[in-house]
């Protein structure tokens, strides 16, 4: 006997209430950094991955042609409290907004002590990804929409725009990042520019051999602590990131070189530029091109963890001038935002 299958059905919208995913792992030493805490780096890694997971499962719910979800930004995100070595770090990601062609995703990251049961909160992020065709990865796939209530989706909707307009922003201010001088002054900008070669292996690609967002911010970070390291000569720790922007994608096999300097110093914060150019090893044309850009906050700690003073950056030329005023217009913008949020609470 034949049994009869109903046509498929086309869902207009689904609820949020399904579309949260945790993911949770032990931290062990080789997630460590070079004093014992968990490396920011490796956070963002599981940040990233959490965030592609719910993205590519809701983004193949109604779709014939399965695809993957693809990193496009990263909203400023601040590593809060540290994590150690042993603690449980659990990442929920929530789906938050879906435009026709993206999804926003929220992360919340906690540190539980599986000894004494206290948990912290140790990040919270929000990423912006598109999804893309297994068979064709220039494809972009409609996004099944979500069902949100009216403030929330006028509120989505704002940061959308606000997103969009800035990634298209930032792709064009590309600036070729110089090599620093044979005898840099120490504190100088180019005393501690710091550049890191990779070459991109299957493990480092996702299912389309393009690059995980996550590997990319991983190795930002690390640029980004040896620059800051260089710089004040002390324990140096995430606090940080700003918007980053991925403007392409990177394939398996191609060298990635990525490049941090100072761009900003207060008191007790170094802000670096992290940039990420690519060139392919197995093409004819070797052709190089910016990837990725970004900007790191760092501090500086002392013996008992306490944020410190670091030295001042010392700026030559014009070019780092006006990157130092770029860099304070955005310290000043974000410490009046925290102050205003402070207060509202």
């Amino acid at each position: 006997m034949r049994c009869f299958r109903p046509p498929k059905k086309f869902v207009p919208y689904v609820e949020t209430a399904d579309f949260k995913y945790e993911l949770c792992r032990i931290m062990r030493p080789d997630d460590a950094n070079i004093v014992g805490n968990v490396h920011g780096g490796n956070i963002l890694k599981m940040i990233e991955e959490a965030g592609c997971i719910i993205s590519t499962r809701h983004c193949n719910t109604q779709n014939e042609d399965r695809c993957l979800a693809v990193l496009v930004r990263v909203e400023k995100t601040e590593f809060l409290s540290p994590l150690f070595i042993g603690e449980v770090a659990h990442a929920t990601a929530e789906i938050t907004y879906t435009s026709p062609h993206s999804l926003e995703v929220q992360v919340k990251v906690m540190g539980e002590n599986i000894l004494t049961g206290a948990k912290k909160l140790v990040n919270r992020a929000v990423l912006w990804y598109v999804p893309c065709s297994l068979q064709n990865v220039d494809k972009i796939m409609e996004v099944p929409p979500i069902k949100f209530a009216a403030e929330q989706e006028e509120e989505g909707q704002k940061r959308y725009e606000a997103q969009k307009t800035a990634r298209l922003k930032t792709k064009e201010m590309v600036e070729e990042v110089m090599p620093p001088p044979p005898k840099p002054e120490k504190h100088s900008v180019g005393f501690s520019q710091s550049s890191l070669i990779h070459l991109v292996g299957p493990s480092d690609c996702t299912l389309h051999d393009y690059v995980h967002g996550g590997v990319t911010m991983k190795l930002m970070d690390e640029v980004a602590g040896i620059v800051a390291a260089r710089h004040c000569n002390t324990n140096i720790v995430t606090a940080s990131v700003d918007a980053i922007n991925f403007h392409r994608k990177i394939k398996k096999g191609c060298v990635v070189t990525v490049t941090g300097r100072l761009t900003f110093i207060s008191n007790k914060s170094m802000e670096i530029e992290v940039v990420v150019d690519a060139c392919s090893l197995v093409d004819t044309e070797k052709v190089s091109y910016r990837a990725v850009s970004a900007f790191f906050t760092f501090i500086s700690l002392d013996k008992y963890g306490k944020a410190q003073s670091v030295p001042p950056l010392k700026v030559n030329g014009e070019d780092e001038q006006k990157r130092y005023d770029e860099g304070q217009a955005r310290y000043l913008f974000n410490k009046a935002k925290r102050l205003a949020a402070k207060e509202a609470n």
